[in-house]
């Protein structure tokens, strides 16, 4: 089997690692195919196809869209999207300022909890990535006001919490044809994290092309029940880490939860679809 690991984050969004490293450790793992899907943003890339060709390692282009549905955030996987689409470019600057400017409301609400943390405490974190509630509770631990990501997000920054803020999300169906406008395949992100499961079936019924199965998050019984939805509804299955920055004895967990390159196939295919104008 080759190997294809196709949700994976790098330092220009929430991820650990730079484009360079991910490549370097795909290598390490023997990874044949690896897609990166940074949050709401594709400038991590370019990077990233240049150092694996060094590699042989196949990279696909993709972005991980935050959306919504009655207030629970859904995330819609986009592959083998054009990169440069002036849509998709217009929209992630959009959502990027919209993080931005969350964020800084979030440090203003911390700041009035007592917490001393600036911008610039949680840039010196996030470096070249969009900022993100993670950046910020990383920010939390280095101040030693939390211990764990988790403990910040519970405490403070996750819905109904006081540092909550609220930001810009598309709905489902504008994910989903931003997506495909830009000539890529539309995936429902680890659906077994998804709380209300109608999420899935309203996404299916706006013509998202895939699920994503095998995830790190998911249980057996999860792959087993989103591979036979997937089945039933003809929807590509595909699978990932959602590799951001976690390690198993200082090894990355980048490649260890994978699809087979078969399934990278049938993306391509679907994506031409897409683009000659075929999609129903």
């Amino acid at each position: 089997m080759k190997k294809a690991d196709l949700h994976i984050h790098t330092t220009f969004s929430d991820g650990s690692l730079t484009p360079n490293e991910i490549v370097k450790w795909a290598s390490k793992k023997k990874v044949h195919a690896i897609a990166i899907t940074d949050h709401d943003t594709v400038e991590g890339i370019k990077a990233t196809i240049e150092s694996a060709i060094l590699y042989d390692i196949i990279t696909i282009a993709g972005i991980e869209i935050s959306c919504t549905m009655e207030e629970e955030e859904v995330h819609i996987l986009g592959y083998f999207i054009d990169y440069e689409d002036n849509n998709l470019l217009n929209m992630t600057k959009l959502l990027k300022e919209s993080r931005e400017s969350r964020g800084e409301k979030i440090i203003e609400k911390l700041n009035y909890l007592g917490f001393e943390i600036s911008l610039e405490d949680v840039y010196d974190i996030s470096g070249t990535g969009v900022i993100g509630r993670p950046h910020i509770a990383k920010a939390m631990i280095k101040k030693e006001y939390v211990n764990t990501i988790e403990e910040a997000f519970g405490k403070y920054l996750n819905r109904n919490k006081p540092a909550y803020v609220e930001r810009y999300k598309l709905s489902i169906e504008d994910g989903i044809n931003l997506i495909h406008r830009a000539g890529g395949v539309a995936v429902i992100a680890h659906p077994g994290l998804v709380k209300s499961k109608k999420v899935i079936y309203e996404a299916i019924r706006l013509n998202v092309d895939g699920i994503e199965a095998i995830h790190s998050k998911h249980s057996e019984q999860d792959v087993i029940k989103y591979s036979e939805i997937g089945n039933k509804y003809n929807l590509i299955i595909t699978g990932g880490s959602d590799f951001h920055g976690n390690y198993n004895n200082n090894v990355p967990v980048l490649g260890d939860y994978y699809i087979d390159y078969e399934q990278v196939i049938l993306l391509k295919k679907k994506a031409n679809s897409i683009r000659k104008g075929e999609i129903e």
